[in-house]
């Protein structure tokens, strides 16, 4: 395939390598430096775009490649208050998106089994829920989008928690699920999840030791997302659902 790289920082560099080897061709890099520069028409001669960039810029990079008819693959967090504005415009131009918080196959394991725990502890009010996530101090949101999607999860599975809440110092109100954010050093991420009572604590973790398993997903969900229209994301390229 021919691909765009829209962001080219440490992942865009990843993801460059990763499709590299696996026979792909990067036709375009943009970034903030060359924006400005890069036409519609260089856009319209690539087969998908891989979008790894900023939460203020995303929205803006969704559209410019569905109108120019461009799939796109995008692992920003940030901007998920737009979600049904891109899904919107997507559809109307008849395009195609594939949109994961993570796109590590292990993480999109440890949702499923995030989801089968809460179901589990639905009926034991007495343990209380917590997430916690850990990352580089360059990540920009928080709590990042795979704690969010943790947590969106725990919300659909368990009737005790109505909402979530960044835990910022303040007390957490009866039904609402705290999620914990720390930014150490180069960490590429940790997610845990807890229910803890007053005897004893049940937990499920899981740990990235690189970027790499971020990135070759990226490239996976763009060989599946070629020559398809629709939204999709990680359970419909691993058939989770």
């Amino acid at each position: 395939m021919r691909i765009a790289l829209l962001g080219y920082g440490k992942m865009g560099k990843m993801i460059e390598r990763i499709a590299l080897e696996r026979g792909h061709e990067i036709v375009l890099v943009v970034d903030e430096a060359n924006r400005s520069e890069v036409t519609s028409e260089q856009l319209k001669r690539v087969d998908v775009a891989i979008e790894f960039s900023a939460p203020a810029v995303a929205v803006d990079n969704y559209k410019w490649c569905f109108e120019q008819g461009v799939p796109v693959v995008s692992g920003t967090t940030g901007w998920l208050d737009r979600w049904n504005e891109v899904v919107e415009h997507c559809r109307q131009r008849k395009g195609a998106f594939f949109y994961a918080s993570n796109f590590s196959i292990g993480v999109n394991l440890f949702f499923r089994l995030n989801k089968y725990l809460a179901t589990l502890m639905n009926g034991f009010g007495h343990y209380k829920a917590s997430v916690e996530e850990t990352h580089h101090v360059h990540k920009l949101d928080a709590p990042s989008g795979t704690a969010i999607t943790i947590a969106e999860g725990i919300l659909e599975q368990h009737n005790g928690y109505e909402s979530w809440q960044l835990d910022r110092g303040d007390e957490v109100a009866h039904g609402v699920l705290s999620i914990v954010a720390k930014r150490i050093g180069e960490v590429p991420g940790i997610h845990t999840v807890s229910y803890k009572s007053d005897v004893d604590e049940i937990e499920i973790r899981h740990s990235a030791f690189s970027r790499e398993g971020f990135a070759l997903g990226a490239v996976l969900a763009a060989e599946f997302l070629k020559g398809k229209n629709g939204v999709f994301g990680m359970e419909d390229m691993l058939q989770l659902g």
